[in-house]
């Protein structure tokens, strides 16, 4: 079924007011057969969103073999930690993911050979994941194979892993300071590496942050990309300085961190808190598993913004910013010139600073900034601050600014929005650069 940007406005529209009423209990999939007809809002705003509804098929996109080089370095680099599924991506070795699997299918693993490793119930998100070992001497493929023929209607899936979005590496420092400050204010969410809370433009955030690949831990990419998103520190300001911010580390300086699995744990903390706007500065290829919980995040209220890459104008289309309902995002020049790496697509809903800004690393210092990865978190701070959801969605579409081909294109999406909200690298004397 495809919706044309009229439809899809409707049915973004409504899936935001009927969280927003309180309606969040039902469950809210995305655009598919089945869908029922969701009626037209009274006081919807005059100025139409941007078409989050991707004309993309998941299932057709799956089968890409064009992955791109960055991600088969992944493996190479993981000393073994990681490895390709059938069409390049990199997985967690040996590490099979299913959703809410039955009891018959779990007895016929554990008669067959098949470990769980480990169990989450979502509870926010009503689902449950758990990982399994397979069989000695069984390729990970097979073992998905067979799994999936046990019960059709079941998601099985490899533990995909994503990356920075661009990066061809991460460093990590010391376990992240974790702030136990709260508030009752709406807040800011991150799914990215661990955050440098101690940094000055981090230390009166009300910054609070977890791990879910074990401790967390600072890494110069989450920590500039919170910077950009809620910095404080007089000479340097984020799009919403000090707001407060929950930063899920969904990697923990491993090897093997980053997988599906911790990215859905990730992201029923964070609605479970009561985030109403998170920023996901990664890529990856479609994940069942990770679609399944954005669109329950999204059922619940939850705007996910994410970074649409940063692997060129003929990569294949990344995820989270390709699944239905995902604010992507690309990134421009201070000039407002699309960068010659960013994506495009479809998937493409909004352009912004993406380059010759500033942003916090870890120890104290600025570091100069390139990439989709950071500009995802101004439109996502922009839209938390102008009041989320629908509303702050309808503020980021007559705020952008037209670029490109007359209206939305698959080059700058509806426009560029925050074009005012970078930083000087030499503003704060940022020395270095982090690219991606």
């Amino acid at each position: 079924m495809r919706f044309d940007s009229r439809q899809r406005l409707s049915l973004i529209l409504a899936v935001l007011a009927m969280a927003a009423a309180g309606a969040a209990q039902a469950q809210i999939g995305g655009v598919g057969p089945g869908l029922p007809t969701l009626p037209g809002l009274p006081g919807a705003p005059s100025t139409p969103l941007p078409d989050i509804t991707r004309p993309l098929d998941g299932r057709l996109l799956n089968q890409v073999t064009d992955v791109p080089s960055r991600f088969q370095d992944l493996v190479r680099r993981s000393r073994g930690a990681l490895e390709a599924d059938p069409q390049g991506w990199p997985v967690v070795r040996s590490e099979i993911l299913v959703m809410d699997m039955s009891p018959e299918v779990r007895d016929w693993a554990a008669e067959n050979g098949y470990v769980i490793l480990r169990e989450e119930r979502l509870e926010t998100l009503g689902l449950t994941t758990t990982v399994l070992a397979p069989p000695r001497r069984t390729r990970l493929a097979r073992a998905i194979e067979q799994l999936q023929s046990r019960d059709p209607s079941m998601t099985v899936e490899y533990n995909h892993v994503y990356a920075p979005s661009g990066a061809t590496g991460e460093a990590f420092g010391a376990a992240a300071t974790v702030s136990l400050q709260s508030d009752g204010a709406a807040r800011l969410g991150l799914i990215d590496t661990g955050v440098d809370a101690g940094h000055p433009s981090l230390a009166g955030v009300r910054l609070r942050q977890r791990g879910f690949s074990g401790d967390a831990r600072a890494g110069a990419h989450g920590t500039a990309v919170a910077s950009i998103m809620v910095g404080n520190d007089g000479r340097f300001a984020g799009v919403w300085p000090g707001a407060g911010l929950l930063a899920a580390d969904i990697y923990g300086g491993r090897r093997d961190g980053g997988g599906s699995a911790a990215f859905a744990q990730a992201l029923d903390w964070l609605a479970g808190e009561g985030v109403t706007v998170v920023n996901v500065s990664l890529v990856g290829p479609h994940n069942a598993v990770v679609e399944r919980a954005v669109e329950r995040a999204q059922g619940r209220g939850v705007t996910v913004v994410a970074a649409a890459g940063n692997d060129g104008p003929a990569a294949p289309p990344l995820y989270p910013a390709s699944y239905d309902g995902v604010v992507g995002v690309s990134a421009v020049s201070a000039s407002g010139r699309i960068l010659p790496e960013a994506a495009r697509g479809p998937q493409v809903d909004f352009a912004a600073p993406g380059s010759d800004m500033a942003a916090a690393s870890p120890g104290g210092g600025y570091t100069s900034v390139r990439g989709a990865s950071f500009a995802a978190p101004v439109v996502a701070a922009f839209i938390a601050r102008n009041g989320g959801g629908r509303t702050g969605l309808s503020v980021a579409m007559r705020s952008a600014v037209d670029a490109g081909e007359r209206g939305p294109d698959p080059v700058y999406g509806a426009g560029i929005v925050g074009a005012d909200l970078r930083v000087e690298p030499r503003a704060v004397q940022a020395r270095g650069r982090l690219t991606n």
